[in-house]
């Protein structure tokens, strides 16, 4: 009988923490040393193409509902811990190695932002992305970034590889 227990579990919770980590650490370095939302504009330009910009994101992806009440706030912490639940469950049970990073890069990132809610009513952006006045994203963060990669490796993978071949071990125990 075998294991229902992903055996690229402990790797997942690694790259989740790991995602966490980065992100926590950006979002502190914008913060505290860089202070950020203390800038003319809110803004540090590094380059022509990308600068560092304040941005208090109290909606969802692409500020869609954005709402800064208390009750918006709890309430989207509430459905994102339930989404960040449901996706450790399925990375938990996940026997594809490249689903489980995909996975770990969106529980990561999630709880992320998560925490950005708990603490702040907001969550922290600053990654400002752009191309004279084309800008391809809204401004964003690593918790963002981590999201959206995982997503997009779900998505390529689940396209480009179709139905998953069973591991095999489980394919030579059926032989």
């Amino acid at each position: 009988m075998s294991s229902t227990r992903s055996p690229y579990l402990r790797f997942g919770l690694i790259v989740a923490a790991l995602a966490f980590i980065l992100d926590q650490t950006s979002k502190w370095v914008v913060i505290v040393p860089l202070s950020l939302e203390t800038k003319p504009y809110g803004m540090i330009e590094l380059t022509s193409f990308f600068n560092l910009t304040w941005a208090e994101n109290c909606g969802i992806s692409l500020s869609m509902f954005a709402s800064c009440t208390d009750t918006t706030r709890w309430t989207l912490v509430a459905v994102t811990a339930l989404v960040a639940g449901a996706v450790a469950f399925w990375m938990a049970r996940e026997k594809a190695r490249g689903d489980v990073l995909a996975l770990a890069l969106i529980l990561g990132g999630a709880i992320g932002n998560i925490l950005d809610r708990v603490r702040f009513g907001y969550v922290v952006d600053f990654a400002d992305l752009h191309f004279g006045d084309f800008r391809p994203f809204m401004i964003f963060n690593v918790a963002d970034a981590c999201i959206s990669v995982g997503v997009l490796l779900l998505v390529a993978r689940a396209l480009l590889l179709g139905e998953k071949a069973p591991p095999a071990a489980e394919q030579a125990a059926k032989e």
